[in-house]
């Protein structure tokens, strides 16, 4: 079993600089998997990324979502597959499976839908159980600010962190990073992510 994220960046063509929103980008998909052949940026502002670990799935969302968001006005859409690889290709975009079918399919649904995180498995009753709890989460994730958006992505970098050596990292006081983990919802996302990797567990 493994999962495959397929996403776009949300206003992209806005930028005048895509450079900026790029290596942002791709410094996002190779912190989650050093290995370039899992991952590959197409058609401009498209991308997709094998997480074999399907547990790190969610987690790996938030943190692209929140890579992305910490530059003002952009947002990223994205579709998690979770299901068996059947064929492995040269890259991930040549790779095959139920997986990849599942992301491809969902992600084709998002922009019709509105909404900017989604996930398909071989399970309906869990699909539909785990998007009503995207669809909350995003409540607040789709209102990231800058600011917020970097706590996030800092957080999940050093999840062992005390809130001192967080704020230490970018000069700020451990209040100020109480109070910006507490606007982005972050505890309340972290527990989803546990949830979600108990559900994910009875596909096994």
């Amino acid at each position: 079993m493994t999962s495959i994220l397929t996403g776009d960046i949300i206003k992209s063509r806005g930028q005048k600089n895509p450079e900026i929103w790029l290596s942002q980008l791709k410094e996002s998909l190779s912190y989650l998997e050093p290995n370039n052949k899992h991952w590959e940026i197409y058609r401009g502002d498209s991308f997709q990324i094998e997480i074999k670990d399907a547990f790190k799935s969610f987690e790996a969302a938030i943190y692209i979502k929140a890579a992305i968001k910490m530059i003002k006005g952009l947002d990223v859409r994205l579709a998690i597959g979770i299901g068996e690889k059947t064929y492995q290709g040269n890259d991930v975009t040549e790779s095959n499976g139920e997986a990849f079918i599942f992301s491809g399919e969902t992600f084709e649904t998002l922009k019709k839908e509105k909404q900017n995180l989604k996930i398909k498995t071989k399970s309906e009753i869990l699909n539909k159980e785990l998007n009503l709890y995207f669809k909350l989460a995003l409540i607040s994730m789709d209102h990231w600010t800058v600011n917020s958006a970097e706590i996030v992505k800092l957080t999940l970098e050093n999840p062992k962190a005390l809130q001192e050596d967080l704020g230490k990292t970018i000069g700020i006081n451990q209040n100020a990073i109480s109070t910006r983990q507490k606007r982005a919802n972050l505890e309340e996302i972290l527990a989803l992510n546990g949830m979600f990797k108990k559900k994910i567990n009875s596909l096994i």
